[in-house]
């Protein structure tokens, strides 16, 4: 999938940006809080229709503007596809293909596949355990439409329980029984397509490690959840007397995580910046590979925001070389060190842009 122009105006704090865009390698340089990262967010809301950073939509329209649109115009084996987004205050967004707009957005999901690389994932080693599960829900969504249906009912399910947890009177029992079922089914689900997701992602997360780290040191990854105690349902109900002490359900898929480690030692306590930098590079890369393996057979777009900073030069070399590679297709770098993008170039006889970005405006 190659993302051949990018229209934006009104998107967070840029106005109005017109970029044809190389297909192989892009680098948008300035200074922290010009825009770069904005750019990024643009292409990452064509691909899962909302942004990587706010949630709310109103919040990405620029603050004396009423609208904001990103349009992209991408080529996949010589086909078309043209993606926008209409963002108008109080009004629901209007998101087309084709200029056909869906009727759901869970439909658009999977089409463009994205894989970024940026500071904030740091947050997977450091954060609580929902940044782990939004890593496995953000991969697994892209190209298997049925876990995204699964997750919905999952998280409708698990609310509606926890709805009668927090009731001051004794909720009805039977309509508990009724939310646990589809918990447990859904959630089973769930479990299932993580852990197929998990076991095929590791060899390849430890190749990219041993890259990068010039194989210094050895990570692991392991999945961690409730259903390895048994079925879904029994361990659910098993502990009810205390879900409705506490108003909240304790057990489920809402709780699984993933280990990380570092020489047998979780990252949380071992790892230095730089070590925590490579694991994450080293997962989202093999994310990457991933998804690129998956039945769409679609190589996804790289974006890689910030990313060399805290890392020694011989660790910057690898990762220059790894997508520098035919292995990769498109790709976004962002920097405010032009050392490191004239490192990346230097030598290459690929196809590259450069874009230097300031106060929101954009030009080559």
């Amino acid at each position: 999938m190659i993302l051949k122009k990018l229209s934006i105006l009104n998107y967070k704090n840029i106005r109005e940006a017109q970029l044809e865009l190389s297909p192989k390698i892009n680098c948008l340089i300035g200074q922290n809080g010009m825009g770069k990262t904005n750019v990024l967010d643009a292409v990452y809301y064509l691909s899962f229709c909302r942004s990587a950073s706010n949630p709310i939509d109103s919040q990405v329209i620029c603050h004396d503007a009423d609208v904001a649109l990103i349009e992209g115009e991408y080529e996949d084996d010589n086909t078309p596809l043209l993606v926008s987004c209409g963002l108008k205050r109080g009004v629901k967004k209007h998101f087309k293909r084709n200029k056909k707009e869906y009727k759901r957005l869970s439909e658009h999901i999977g089409l463009i596949p994205l894989v970024v690389v940026s500071p904030a994932d740091t947050l997977l080693i450091e954060g609580g355990s929902e940044e782990r599960r939004k890593l496995m829900d953000m991969v697994i969504a892209q190209y298997d439409r049925s876990y995204i249906e699964a997750l919905s009912r999952y998280n409708n399910a698990h609310q509606q329980r926890n709805i009668l947890l927090k009731m001051e009177e004794e909720p009805d029992m039977l309509l508990m029984q009724l939310w646990e079922e589809q918990m447990a089914e859904a959630g089973e689900v769930l479990y299932q397509k993580r852990a197929a997701f998990v076991d095929e992602l590791v060899p390849l997360f430890q190749e990219y490690y041993a890259h990068i780290s010039g194989g210094k040191e050895r990570v692991g990854l392991r999945y961690v959840s409730h259903c390895q105690r048994g079925p879904l349902l029994e361990v659910i109900q098993r502990d009810r007397q205390k879900d409705l002490a506490v108003g909240y359900s304790l057990h489920g898929a809402h709780r699984d995580d993933l280990e990380f480690t570092l020489d047998g030692h979780l990252m949380k306590r071992e790892g230095s910046q730089g070590q925590n930098k490579t694991y994450v590079i080293a997962l989202k890369l093999a994310q990457f590979d991933f998804l690129k393996r998956s039945a769409m057979k679609v190589t996804p777009l790289l974006l890689l925001d910030d990313i060399f900073d805290k890392l020694d030069a011989s660790r910057v070399e690898q990762i220059v070389s790894l997508v520098s590679s035919d292995s990769f297709g498109q790709i976004f770098i962002t920097d405010t060190n032009r050392d490191h993008l004239d490192q990346i170039l230097s030598g290459t006889t690929l196809d590259y842009k450069i874009f230097h970005v300031e106060n929101g405006d954009i030009h080559s």
